[in-house]
């Protein structure tokens, strides 16, 4: 089968690797400018397309795994981020501020993932762990930035 091919599951790791690792390097530069609503909101929009991803049959999982991935970052995973970002007020902007253990934890969500991405895969395809992920990574990044939402409206609140 092709996507059990070892060639292909090193691609997908290597891939997942690199997507990782250019988060973090992203995330750490966010913070030296101002943040506005905007940017806050637009990357769970933007990844709320994958969601396209579940009309190819290949990525159809059952919908009980597909909730507890969801949940699973909802509940777990999203929690660490949201105590290590905060927002600050400097002058008339607003920039966002996350803790030093912030990198350390998103390295450690990082290779969590990928420990059980291997595991996953054992069961599943890679397209159907590939989907699983993306409900867990949507399911932590809702949470984290609604209370970024939820953080910047108070700072503008003071503001007025």
């Amino acid at each position: 089968m092709l996507w059990s091919n070892p060639i292909v599951q090193t691609g997908a790791i290597v891939f997942s690797v690199l997507a990782g690792l250019s988060l973090i390097i992203i995330r750490m530069r966010a913070g030296k400018r101002p943040t506005t609503l905007k940017k806050i909101v637009i990357p769970p929009l933007g990844m709320a397309t994958g969601f396209i991803m579940f009309a190819v049959p290949v990525t159809h999982i059952p919908w009980l795994w597909g909730l507890s991935a969801f949940g699973t970052g909802l509940l777990i995973f999203s929690f660490p981020l949201i105590v290590t970002t905060s927002m600050e007020k400097v002058d008339s902007d607003i920039f966002v501020r996350r803790s030093k253990a912030f990198i350390a934890i998103m390295l450690v969500l990082f290779l969590l993932r990928l420990m059980l991405h291997s595991v996953v895969e054992q069961y599943m395809s890679i397209p159907q762990t590939g989907a699983i992920f993306y409900l867990l990574a949507f399911g932590m990044i809702v949470p984290w930035r609604l209370a970024m939402v939820g953080d910047y409206l108070r700072l503008r609140k003071l503001e007025a």
